[in-house]
């Protein structure tokens, strides 16, 4: 799962105020629209209450701001993969919201399939799954949750607006079975 995204903005989308090092801006991903565009905004912490972008909010996440530096790729800063947003989501100055732990859950579960995180048990309170990011080897700790039908359900709205919905099949692009031949 990749998509690229708007670079983290260097102004506060409400007050115009220019990010200072270290002030914590909180981002949104939106769909806008009935078009699969997907919209970043940035906004300093302290306006992201009152802030209501049009569309729908896939996630949400607040982070210290750092300038870019001179010869940074900013292309590959671009590129958010499973794996940049996982880390993203589950970095702990990140508030978790039930959007977000969802996701993280869901994210978290699909790497693990994938070897980026290998399963490390669980907390000692039982809360939590601990991970193992295979590259870093940084320890994460995601929050232990029920894999119900309603929650591939709620994944499922979450990731239809970050990638777009599923193709579905005419019955044209339907492969049938051959007829049987009589002999």
């Amino acid at each position: 799962m990749e998509m690229h995204l708007q670079p983290l903005a260097t102004t506060c989308l409400v007050s115009g105020a220019a990010f200072a090092e270290g002030a914590r801006v909180a981002s949104f991903l939106v769909r806008v629209g009935t078009a699969l565009e997907i919209v970043r905004h940035d906004v300093l912490e302290t306006h992201a209450a009152g802030f209501a972008p049009e569309g729908f909010v896939a996630c949400k996440w607040v982070q210290a701001y750092k300038p870019r530096r001179a010869g940074e790729n900013a292309d590959r800063a671009l590129k958010l993969t499973a794996e940049n947003l996982f880390v993203t989501l589950s970095d702990p100055t990140t508030e978790p919201t039930p959007e977000n732990t969802r996701l993280v859950q869901f994210l978290a579960l699909m790497l693990e399939r994938k070897r980026i995180l290998r399963p490390r048990g669980r907390t000692a309170d039982g809360e939590r799954n601990r991970y193992e990011h295979a590259k870093s080897k940084a320890i994460f700790e995601v929050p232990a949750g029920e894999l119900t039908p309603e929650f591939f359900v709620a994944v499922q709205e979450q990731l239809t607006v970050l990638v777009g919905a599923p193709k579905v099949k005419t019955l044209a692009e339907t492969p049938t079975a051959a007829a049987p031949t009589a002999v």
